[in-house]
């Protein structure tokens, strides 16, 4: 059996027709053992083998240096919004954080759960370009108001919502405007994560959740370099505490191990494609040809700065909103399944991460053409 439909769904995402297929041949028998992968002790032998290749494909395929830790977490990026501050921020900090979308909101709210946050900048605020409440771009750094004692600067370098991506990484230096060398910088990258090429060494912690390029939802990921460790506020949860985790190799607790042996068979599959940089290619011509049928037609619009835009998370809006609900009931009929828009801005969403083929964003495309030919 082969995929009838192409899910353009923002998380739990797409994920490779191969490694499901495999996760099915060893459902009942893993490498011989007689039992799932999901039935096995995580810290029996054949598991933390599993564990430890996958660690090792994430550390090749990111070129992460030798002194960041990879730790496997639970609970998704949204609770790292509180695992970082209790992690990073100390008992008494304060953390710098900037505004691009709902999640870097999200995160920004949480830690002030637990010390103080400073905003450097608001995309969205009386200031901003567009409409007032619409993340439509990333902010100049020449308008950040950075603190130079802050912890951390948090950013969420792709905005799964509005469609909103940092092309460039921020400027460190000693400059007014610059992130001081002494402020690590934290960057959710749940949306992009191995869809680009990345210099980690810039950023003392990655994180995000699995769901949209890695695996299943459940599993989250920290790449976090080993000088920001054991600095946990004295109220984290052991289970949260990066050193704990780091000194357990990411078996404190039981981890999601099919969340693992899934992430796993991801990491193989795109290495088996050419890795990062082969994969970023592909994704580069994927947009091009999306944004390209959004900006040449008269019946759809992207709302998004021309120099933010996502690669992974595509926003469209119909010029004539009475179309919405034909639009998607149409896409369905066609096989072209989750193109909602978040309702917090509504419109159209398509997804376009590693695991959609780029035969899938062509039968998009066609779709939207002939819908505009026949309704627009």
């Amino acid at each position: 059996m082969t995929r009838k439909v192409f899910n353009f769904s923002p998380g739990p995402a797409l994920i490779p027709e191969p490694v499901l297929r495999q996760a099915a041949d060893e459902m009942l028998d893993w490498q011989g053992t007689g039992m799932s992968v999901m039935e096995v002790s995580h810290r029996g032998k054949d598991f933390m083998a599993l564990h430890a290749r996958a660690i090792a494909d994430l550390r090749e395929l990111l070129a992460i240096p030798p002194n960041y830790k990879v730790l496997f977490m639970q609970g998704g990026a949204l609770a790292e919004n509180a695992i970082v501050p209790l992690n990073l921020m100390g008992d008494a900090g304060q953390a710098d954080y900037l505004l691009t979308g709902q999640w870097s909101l999200k995160s920004a709210r949480e830690a002030a759960r637990y010390g103080q946050v400073n905003i450097v900048a608001d995309a969205a605020g009386a200031d901003a370009p567009g409409a007032k409440g619409a993340y439509t771009h990333i902010p100049e750094q020449s308008v950040w108001k950075l603190s130079r004692d802050a912890a951390y600067l948090h950013l969420c370098t792709s905005e799964t919502i509005e469609g909103v991506e940092f092309q460039r990484d921020p400027i460190v230096g000693l400059g007014e405007h610059e992130v001081s060398p002494d402020v690590p910088i934290v960057a959710d990258m749940s949306s992009h994560i191995l869809s680009r090429v990345i210099d980690v060494s810039r950023y003392g912690c990655l994180y995000g959740g699995a769901q949209k390029n890695i695996g299943p939802a459940g599993l989250t990921f920290v790449i976090v370099r080993e000088d920001l460790i054991g600095r946990a506020h004295r109220l984290c949860p052991s289970a949260f505490n990066y050193q704990v985790v780091a000194d357990n190799d990411s078996m404190f607790n039981t981890p999601p191990t099919f969340g693992i042996y899934l992430a796993g068979l991801v990491f193989e599959w795109l290495k088996a494609q050419g890795g990062v940089a082969a994969i970023e290619a592909i994704n580069i011509e994927k947009a091009r040809m999306l944004y390209d049928a959004i900006d040449g037609s008269g019946l759809y619009q992207n709302r998004v700065s021309r120099t933010d835009r996502s690669r992974m998370n595509v926003t469209f809006f119909l010029r004539d909103e009475r179309l919405n609900e034909a639009f998607l009931a149409d896409a369905r009929e066609a096989g072209l399944m989750n193109l909602k828009g978040h309702r917090v801005v509504g419109g159209m969403r398509a997804s376009i991460y590693n695991a959609m083929p780029i035969e899938g964003v062509r039968a998009l495309v066609a779709f939207m053409r002939d819908f505009e030919q026949r309704r627009g």
